[in-house]
């Protein structure tokens, strides 16, 4: 299997299109990994360290484009290399409308005169130069979804500052989740209008809240991602107190869900009570139980309790979530071998991994991880710990794309996995919608059949997404069923399952989430 390597000088493309670009590529049968980024020295590095050192490298310049594949033979690294090239550059398809044909405008007052209707600006450049455009966006008078990460706290205080000073949002950095006026913006699920508006300073976190609503009969205003860092004592709040104003004086939001991964406990009471009229739901990952949420309708530590309580406040009910899963736990442990008794999770959800941290640690003690709620319990962890990653981070994106989009990451994981002795129960979550790999199941089940066999770990999976979404929650749900895992109902109850399974106490299961 040989490489191939394209370089386009000159041509910055955003994160989101080049994760489309590697997808293509990485169709094209015949390819065994296809990667395309911009020709940064961290991405050279990253290229380097994976064998990849073409002279097409060598030259580049951090603002060059570069596609990258490995193939059986030259015909289809070529063939790879141009269905990247289409997804980049390509021209829409005959009979696509005006509104919805490529154009490439240079900078943000172009694209304004071309489409001067527009409210909203997305932007995705690299962190040193993203608040410049945001400012330039603010200052325009639209609100921004600043998809870009690293950038400088300080930039990110300026720029809210800005907004509030103007009256409009900055979600970000780093936001890569938001449905405004019924429209799906970054990860997104295609979910019902309804009652609930939510703010969130966590991307997969939303998407849980979103769905489970959904799933459970309800719907939402809109959902406004604020960046991770909105409700650290750095930033303050001051964006998410914003979106919470805005809600409470939109006459369709009946309530609000505040979501956020740990939050400062001050700086979460102060957005909670920014809202006047509609009361606020906190789901707030990592914060002790016993912390004073003042002003909150209620207060819970997990996104599934935060959706429960939401559904409780409007007069609806959740689902029954315990039984069926208790009696497939205990199918499960059913020869499980004794030595095997640590747990493995590799989560592609940043949220639904810290959630699983503060449901797993007080059943199995500590759980190693690369963004711990303790910090004491930072990978590499000792041999025979529970580890739980995140492989979402950059330390594990650099040079290739988000595990939300290709599961190769997860893959290679999960064959290594295969030889390790005292794994009892590896957890996975597997994120849908907008944004996310078209069938995760068809690459991700196989190898969960793979790894679950008569003597080897068991699996457990969640499922986030709704039916409506393009990859089909059922169809999912039913595949890794199939290959024999464990499907669970929400993100905590798929922790709890693990925990179960680990500790082979099938109680856990029934354990609520609060």
């Amino acid at each position: 299997m040989g490489t191939a390597v394209r370089r386009f000088a000159d041509r910055y493309v955003d994160s989101v299109l080049l994760l489309g670009a590697t997808r293509a590529m990485g169709e094209v049968e015949g390819v065994g990994w296809a990667t395309a980024v911009m020709a940064t020295p961290a991405n050279i590095e990253a290229l380097g360290a994976d064998g990849v050192t073409d002279e097409a490298l060598q030259i580049a310049a951090a603002n060059d484009l570069v596609l990258v594949v490995r193939a059986d033979d030259d015909d289809v690294a070529a063939a790879a290399l141009d269905a990247g090239a289409h997804v980049l550059f390509g021209e829409r398809p005959a009979g696509a409308s005006v509104r919805q044909e490529a154009t490439s405008h240079r900078d943000l007052a172009s694209a304004i005169g071309a489409l001067p209707e527009a409210d909203v600006a997305i932007i995705s450049v690299p962190g040193p130069f993203a608040a410049l455009e945001a400012h330039k966006a603010l200052t325009a008078g639209l609100d921004v979804l600043l998809f870009s990460d690293n950038v400088p706290v300080a930039d990110e205080i300026d720029l809210k500052d800005h907004a509030a000073a103007v009256g409009h949002l900055v979600m970000g950095p780093g936001a890569g989740t938001a449905v405004l006026g019924g429209c799906g913006l970054g990860f997104a699920n295609v979910v019902r209008a309804g009652r609930v508006g939510v703010v969130a300073a966590a991307g997969t976190g939303a998407q849980e809240v979103m769905s489970l609503l959904d799933r459970w009969g309800e719907g939402v205003t809109q959902v406004i991602g604020v960046g991770g860092r909105d409700l650290s004592a750095e930033v303050d709040g001051r964006m998410a107190r914003l979106a919470v104003r805005a809600l409470d004086r939109d006459p369709a939001t009946d309530i609000i869900v505040l979501v956020s991964k740990p939050p400062s406990a001050a700086v979460a009471r102060s957005v909670i009570a920014a809202a006047l009229d509609t009361p606020v739901v906190a789901a707030l990952i990592g914060l002790a139980e016993d912390a004073a949420v003042p002003g909150a309708a209620a207060h819970s530590t997990t996104l599934e309790g935060g959706v429960v309580a939401t559904m409780r406040a409007l007069g609806g009910r959740a689902p029954e979530l315990n039984g069926q899963l208790r009696a497939e736990v205990e199918r499960q442990l059913i020869g499980l071998a004794d030595h095997r008794t640590r747990l493995q999770g590799l989560y592609s959800g940043g949220t639904l991994c810290y959630e699983a941290l503060a449901l797993l640690e007080p059943w199995l003690g500590p759980v190693w991880s690369n963004t711990p709620l303790d910090k004491a319990h930072r990978v590499p962890a000792p041999e025979g710990a529970h580890v739980c990653l995140d492989l979402g981070e950059e330390e594990y994106t650099k040079g290739r794309p988000h595990p939300m989009i290709d599961p190769e990451a997860r893959l290679e994981a999960l064959r290594a996995l295969a030889t390790e002795p005292d794994v009892a129960v590896v957890l996975l979550d597997v994120v849908l919608g907008y944004g996310s790999h078209p069938d995760p199941a068809s690459l991700l089940a196989p190898a969960c059949a793979e790894l679950t066999s008569p003597d080897g770990p068991r699996v457990v999976v969640y499922v986030l997404g709704t039916e409506g979404d393009p990859q089909g929650l059922e169809r999912q749900r039913d595949a890794f069923a199939r290959a024999g895992c464990v499907v669970a109902p929400t993100g905590a109850r798929a922790a709890l399952a693990a925990a179960a399974i680990a500790r082979r106490d099938p109680a856990i299961v029934e354990a609520p989430p609060r």
